[in-house]
């Protein structure tokens, strides 16, 4: 959290936050979404890498889905957020299978 807003003292274009969920409580990691979720609606672009494909896509308006590190799936992120691949891709597996 602290990184993220010493980031965001600086005005930064682009911001860059790699898993910056990662180790924090669930608690914290809303926070933390509601923290970045302010400037991207001020019109800072934010590039996130991020595992928690809900939380990411949540206030994104591009997504870009990397599988062995190469981006696979694309597009607007409410479409992404509904592709049934992304499970798929993301967990290895179909969830209509299970």
């Amino acid at each position: 959290m602290l990184a993220i807003r010493r980031a965001l003292i600086n005005d930064p274009k682009p911001l860059m936050p790699d898993e910056p969920g990662l180790g924090l409580a669930p608690v914290v990691i809303d926070a933390l979404y509601e923290t970045l979720g302010r400037p991207l609606r001020e019109g800072l672009t934010i590039l996130l890498a991020e595992q928690a494909v809900e939380m990411a896509l949540e206030g994104a308006h591009h997504a870009y889905v990397l599988q062995a590190s190469r981006s696979v799936l694309s597009g607007p992120a409410r479409q992404i957020a509904r592709d049934p691949e992304v499970p798929r891709i993301y967990l290895g597996f179909s969830v209509a299978a299970r």
